[in-house]
């Protein structure tokens, strides 16, 4: 049996704990003693602690359990005591940054500045990475710089690159401590002439070959290729240029979009153009929007003619933004604060260690076996009965109020809240539209209004989430097999990585505790674009 959330009736399966049970006391000692005293000097005993005898649990709060609609991604609790104060109270869904006061101009309140600088420069080092990962103020950020690594200034004081040391034959950067280094030049308030000398000049982070560049008004995204990579045939990475620095999701633009998705679409497209046989002209110029629609149709109708073939190649996507780095020496959150992408086509398959030939593995390919799934359980499509599920959702708990899990929509793409969320704040996009052969599943299957829909609704839930407050998000892109028809729809999944909750053994176990309603967390999402009047979407109320 295929367990989702998901049914041809157009309802969400969900289910209600209502918990009422008793429990032996194996109890053996007791140790009863005062925790402090109230207001009025009244002793406080923990004597609740230490039942006499079995405990009766009567009415405790309902606990709803909800199954993920691609059963993979495991199942959702909500804790009704959580929910129904934000069910009241949407506001409460929200993380509040609060500034952090400047470490230097407190030591200056106290000693001389070149005491402070001293003083700075030698901090236990878990004091350090806290104050380069929070602190505001640019001037004690360039302390900190200096503390670590070696620069190269110009007559000015200005940095104008770092110094090398040579180590076996090679040119390293002269750094200290390359945590502390890192978390530094991470830092969205370090002035952007720190920055660049120190990761966003190219070059200074490795000798990736820049393959591909994007340039319109002022933006200007380089392509890196990554040869030598975890992933192992390698990958690409979209990262803004040195001319375009972008730390923070309110400086991201459309444009911006356009040009890390345009490198993604050209690059895939290239790819499998050339796997297929394929060939273009271009070299050492960008694709125009033109030639890469052209390109596209091109592939699509090769792909349409080859027969016989079971297992074909698949997109990669993910972007992790934001970085965070813990005093205690751990790394939270990405490689680099510097906005990005990554991505890859995944092969058809892969060389066993004694010779077989194995599926290479595609996390889409997991949403195809629902799919089959499904259709062998209902006798139904998955996901034109998820879409009807969508659209006639009813609230979790039952209860008047807002009842749609939409955020954002247009004529091609759908952006929603999961009715079982794997991240507390996870948003999925949904490619709505229909192809030459079916639903679009891939970015091949998706034409240039298409693309354009998917990289609006994708900078659109970065900004929803950013305007919750959300620093950290890691998104990933399930795709459909490039030649394969199986009604599979692209989705894309947004997941915040929350301060309370950045996973444990809940988590491990595929299962994921919240705190709000689906249908209250995409009201305050829908509220963080304003006017709500100007919504396209109408928000139905029971």
């Amino acid at each position: 049996m295929l367990l989702t959330s998901v049914t041809p009736t157009g309802r969400f399966l969900v289910g209600c704990h209502k918990p009422s049970y008793c429990v032996t006391n194996l109890r053996e000692r007791t140790y009863i003693s005062d925790l402090g005293i109230g207001p009025d000097g009244s002793p406080i005993p923990n004597t609740v602690n230490f039942p006499a005898g079995d405990v009766a649990v009567t009415a405790a709060r309902a606990i709803y359990e909800i199954r993920n609609a691609l059963p993979f991604r495991g199942c959702s609790y909500i804790d009704s005591g959580w929910a129904d104060a934000r069910r009241v109270d949407p506001g409460m869904i929200g993380i509040y940054h609060s500034a952090m006061p400047s470490f230097r101009a407190l030591l200056g309140r106290h000693c001389s500045p070149a005491a402070a600088q001293a003083i700075l420069q030698e901090l236990p080092r878990s004091l350090s990475y806290t104050l380069a990962q929070t602190s505001t103020d640019p001037e004690e950020l360039m302390w900190l710089a200096k503390s670590c690594c070696r620069f190269q200034f110009n007559d000015n004081g200005v940095p104008t690159g770092l110094q090398y040391v040579e180590r076996s034959g090679r040119f390293h950067a002269d750094i200290d401590d390359f945590e502390l280094f890192e978390t530094i030049a991470n830092n969205p308030h370090l002035p952007d002439v720190y920055k660049t000398v120190m990761v966003l000049r190219p070059g200074v982070q490795g000798g990736s070959e820049i393959v591909g560049d994007f340039q319109q008004d002022t933006t200007e995204v380089f392509e890196y290729l990554r040869s030598n990579s975890y992933i192992p045939w390698g990958h690409y990475a979209a990262n803004f240029a040195h001319t375009a620095i972008r730390y923070r999701i309110a400086d991201l633009s459309a444009a911006d979009m356009e040009g890390v998705r345009h490198l993604y679409y050209q690059r895939i497209y290239t790819v499998v153009a050339q796997s297929l046989g394929v060939g273009h002209a271009v070299r050492q110029r960008a694709l125009s929007a033109e030639e890469l629609e052209d390109l596209r149709r091109k592939i699509v109708s090769v792909v349409a003619n080859r027969e016989g073939v079971s297992r074909l190649p698949a997109t990669l996507w993910g972007w992790n933004f934001g970085y965070d780095f813990s005093g205690s020496g751990y790394r939270l959150h990405a490689s680099h604060q510097m906005i990005h992408q990554q991505y890859a086509v995944v092969p058809e398959t892969v060389t066993g260690v004694d010779g077989e030939l194995l599926a290479s593995f595609s996390c889409g390919d997991m949403v195809a076996d629902v799919i089959k799934q499904y259709r062998e359980s209902h006798q139904s499509d998955f996901f034109t009965d998820y879409l009807h599920c969508l659209a006639e959702n009813t609230r979790t708990d039952g209860q008047p109020g807002e009842r749609s899990l939409v955020v954002w929509q247009d004529e091609n793409v759908l952006l929603f809240v999961p009715k079982a969320q794997v991240s507390q704040w996870e948003l999925q996009l949904m490619v709505t539209a229909d192809g030459e052969s079916g639903a679009i599943g891939n970015v091949i299957e998706a034409g240039t209004p298409v693309r354009r829909s998917l990289d609006t609704g994708i900078l659109k839930a970065q900004q929803v989430l950013a305007g919750l407050g959300a620093t950290m998000v890691s998104s990933i892109e399930y795709s459909k097999r490039i030649g394969l028809h199986n009604g599979q729809r692209l989705l894309y999944a947004f997941l915040p990585k929350l301060p309370w909750s950045m996973g444990a053994f809940s988590e491990a176990q595929a299962r994921f505790i919240l705190g709000h309603y689906p249908e209250d967390f995409a009201r305050a999402c829908r509220e963080q674009f304003g006017n709500r009047e100007k919504l396209k979407n109408d928000v139905e109320k029971d």
